[in-house]
């Protein structure tokens, strides 16, 4: 009886081979979606940073 991890490497699971083009279309392209994603979570780490220091810190008054 095959387990799951022997069925993953099976060549039913494996994609249709491309040719040049396709891979090269693909490749220019580029991982646009990644980059969206992490420019919303640099965005909202900036956001919650900044809100941290004038709203927690700065009231505060220098320190010394």
């Amino acid at each position: 009886m095959p387990t799951e991890a022997a069925d993953a490497h099976s060549p039913d699971h494996a994609g249709a081979p491309i040719d040049a083009v396709q891979a090269a279309q693909a490749l220019r392209n580029g991982p646009v979606g990644a980059f969206v994603v992490a420019s919303i979570a640099v965005g909202l780490l900036l956001i919650g940073w900044l809100a941290f220091y004038f709203l927690l810190f700065m009231p505060r008054g220098p320190s010394g």
